[in-house]
């Protein structure tokens, strides 16, 4: 063999470990760019992305809760059940058991998606219906919600009695067909 066929070995042979190096090294960086731009996805990305999936939360004083993830907006959720619907804080939420492995970024989302929690609850007191309102420090009432505050909601007790309730102290809120 000629020596320029040996020094063409040898520069294949280092062309080859630079070409394993940077893919190593390429590899290292993916990965580190994966864990970074999973730290931007929020509960509500995941939860948004699971839409119409059979899924089970726990809640405090509650316990878990399953049903079909019927809507997500900023800051809550609406899980539809058997004869039951409940509107959960995402704040409130220890756990979600059944959610996709995608998320849907917040950028994607329509401007119905983008709703808040007060919006959902306005539209529970417009229709006037019997609900139970559980709090995070376990205690539960059964209310209609007459108006929603900046901060709170006000409801009405079985009995009549007026209700302040400070949306830091929701858990969840359970409208149950009669």
């Amino acid at each position: 063999m000629s020596w320029e066929h040996d020094l063409f070995a040898l520069f294949d042979d280092l062309e080859g470990q630079a070409a394993a190096a940077w893919e190593e090294d390429r590899e290292a960086e993916l990965a580190d760019r994966a864990r970074a731009e999973y730290g931007s996805v929020t509960l509500a990305s995941r939860l948004m992305a699971s839409r119409g999936r059979h899924v089970a939360l726990d809640l405090p004083h509650v316990g878990r809760v399953e049903g079909s993830l019927d809507r997500v907006g900023d800051g809550w959720c609406l899980l539809g059940g058997a004869a039951q619907d409940w509107i959960v804080p995402l704040t409130a939420i220890s756990v979600v058991h059944g959610t996709s492995g995608r998320s849907v970024p917040e950028v994607a989302w329509s401007a119905v998606d983008r709703l808040g929690l007060r919006s959902a609850l306005r539209r529970l007191a417009d229709a006037d219906e019997r609900c139970l309102v559980h709090l995070a420090d376990g205690t539960r009432h059964e209310a209609y919600v007459q108006r929603v505050g900046a901060d709170f909601l006000e409801a009405r007790g079985t009995g009549g009695e007026r209700l302040l309730v400070p949306y830091a102290a929701l858990v969840a809120i359970q409208r149950r067909d009669d």
